[in-house]
C-alpha cells in the first residue's frame, strides 16, 4: 500500500488545481476529506495522532506501551489513520516508525474552516 500510492490520490498540491494563491498547501477531494474525518472521529486515533505530532517520528512500541489495549488494535488504528494519509510509515527492520503528515493535516483544516 504505502504512502506513495496515496500521493497521487485524492490530493491535489494549489498550483495544479489553477488556484489564484500561491499556497502550498494541497487541496483535498471531498472522498479524501471524508476519510481524515472518518479516522479522525475515533478518540483513540485522534490521541495516537496527538502523541505522534508531539513526537516526531515515533516507534510503534512506544504507541503500543502507551495504550491500554492489544497491539493488534493499535495497528488496526495505525492502518486507518495511514490510509487517511494522515501518517506515513517507515519500516527498519521489524520496527515501524510513524511521522505526522503536517501537510494533509493542514490541507484538511484548511477544508473544514472554509465550510
Amino acid at each position: 500500500m504505502g504512502v506513495c500510492a496515496y500521493a497521487t490520490s485524492g490530493l491535489e498540491s494549489a498550483s495544479n488545481i489553477g488556484m489564484a494563491s500561491r499556497s502550498t498547501t494541497p487541496r483535498l477531494s471531498d472522498e479524501r476529506i471524508h476519510q481524515i474525518a472518518r479516522a479522525l472521529a475515533d478518540p483513540r486515533r485522534l490521541d495516537l495522532l496527538r502523541r505522534i505530532s508531539r513526537g516526531g517520528d515515533t516507534p510503534c512500541e512506544s504507541l503500543r506501551c502507551d495504550c491500554p489495549v492489544t497491539a493488534a488494535t493499535v495497528s488496526h488504528h495505525m492502518k486507518e489513520l495511514e490510509s487517511a494519509g494522515l501518517v506515513e510509515s517507515t519500516r527498519d527492520g521489524r520496527s515501524v516508525r510513524y511521522t505526522l503528515r503536517r501537510d494533509v493535516l493542514d490541507a484538511y483544516l484548511a477544508a473544514m474552516a472554509s465550510i
